[in-house]
């Protein structure tokens, strides 16, 4: 098994991948599946119709646009699976006309128009996840060109029913003939999903030179059980993963849940600090024409995109745990900063975590200042033995954006 391993990256290896130099920050963005996934009966559902189709893009295009979302950063338009009606004599992937009429080159012109961007979805396979045609092998370069030929700026290129060897071939050959469109269409790859997310089976330097994003573990569900689950296997794994994140090439942990049914307040706060220090993409999924204001004002909160944004593009990791219950997480920032996540899994009543900077391993020669990320508070002269103590709801997180103000001067021995 391991020779075969082998032999599959190697083929990988031999296809020669440029730079394309996207997405040196997060991607963020709003994409259809969990709120919408694969709604395609046009007779069926009631008005407004939920269905996966033209007007629902052009109208979460209008959202992003004139809500704010856009001038945050929020400028991905991604469409998923059940887009596509076949193919024609020619070979080339067509939408269903039924639900995208005007064809996807109008949709990415109208994205454009708002200053956005256009995500499309198709599978490394006989057929998607949801059963529509596939990018096969033969058809890579065929595919990509359309794309490129509709103007699309982002392409997520999903595993189902693909062979080992196929992705080992496929997921190369697809970077190579984006690049060779001559337009910048940005990379989501699954493979290492499908391969475990792990070496051996997966080479992450190698995946670095190929995408520009990929999902690693299982899909997401509108669960905090789910948001766990892809948590607890980013933090097991987190020396395996944190290295290779960084401009051009990110860890997927999946979509953003909030705004939709199955998380509270405290954990979707939770979630979008974790994923922020985790240096995520942040791609939404849920209904921009009826969420809520206090949706809102988690996901689009500044201070938290702008940390997420940093130009040094480093992964955060977890730093500490406590009691089986309180962790800590930590993500260096430009200009000497830091973002740090006080955590608690506690299902029950709020924990007062009382805690120092020399806890954890800041600096003694440095005074700092912390802002709350969520409450905008100011906690000033922060030394390295100064305790502290920060009170986390149940489920929840207390998150801070932390920076040096002044260096002490340490006397001469």
């Amino acid at each position: 098994m391991l020779l075969k391993t082998v032999l599959l990256l190697a083929l990988a290896s031999q296809v020669l991948v440029l730079e394309n130099g996207l997405l040196r920050k997060p991607p963020m963005g709003w994409l259809a599946w969990e709120r919408f996934r694969c709604n395609i009966n046009c007779t069926e559902q009631p008005s407004p119709l939920p269905l996966t189709s033209e007007q629902l893009f052009m109208e979460m295009a209008d959202r992003l646009a004139q809500d704010g979302w856009r001038d945050l950063g929020y400028v991905y338009l991604n469409i998923d699976d059940c887009w596509i009606g076949g193919r024609d004599a020619k070979g080339n992937l067509v939408p269903d006309r039924k639900r995208f009429p005007h064809g996807i080159a109008f949709l990415a012109d109208y994205a454009h128009s708002l200053g956005l961007k256009l995500g499309i979805y198709e599978d490394l396979g006989n057929f998607t996840c949801m059963g529509y045609p596939g990018t096969t092998l033969d058809k890579v370069v065929q595919d990509a060109q359309t794309f490129a030929e509709w103007k699309v700026d982002m392409l997520k290129l999903d595993g189902c029913y693909s062979t080992p060897q196929e992705r080992a071939e496929g997921y190369p050959k697809m970077a190579a003939a984006l690049n060779a469109t001559g337009r910048p269409i940005a990379f989501s790859c699954s493979w290492p999903a499908y391969e475990g997310g792990l070496p051996p089976k997966v080479n992450y330097t190698l995946l670095a030179d190929i995408c520009n994003l990929w999902r690693n573990f299982d899909d997401i569900q509108d669960s905090w059980r789910s948001v766990l689950s892809v948590l607890d296997w980013f933090v097991t794994h987190q020396d395996v993963l944190q290295p290779i994140a960084g401009p051009g090439h990110w860890n997927d942990p999946d979509m953003l849940l909030i705004g939709n049914f199955g998380l509270s307040f405290e954990q979707a706060r939770a979630q979008m600090a974790l994923w922020t220090v985790l240096a995520a993409p942040l791609f939404m999924s849920t209904d921009l024409r009826t969420i809520s204001a206090q949706n809102m004002d988690i996901l689009q909160n500044p201070l938290m995109i702008k940390i997420n944004q940093d130009p040094l593009g480093i992964q955060g990791r977890r730093i500490l745990k406590v009691l089986g219950y309180i962790e800590v997480y930590l993500r260096p920032l430009a200009s000497e900063a830091s973002a740090i996540v006080f955590f608690s899994r506690r299902m029950d009543m709020p924990y007062h975590y009382h805690s120092s900077l020399a806890r954890l391993n800041f600096s003694s020669s440095v005074v700092y200042e912390a802002q709350d990320v969520y409450t905008g508070d100011i906690i000033s002269g922060l030394q390295d033995k100064t305790n502290f103590t920060v009170i986390i709801n149940p489920s929840g997180v207390v998150m801070w954006y932390l920076y040096p103000i002044r260096k002490l001067e340490i006397p001469q021995q």
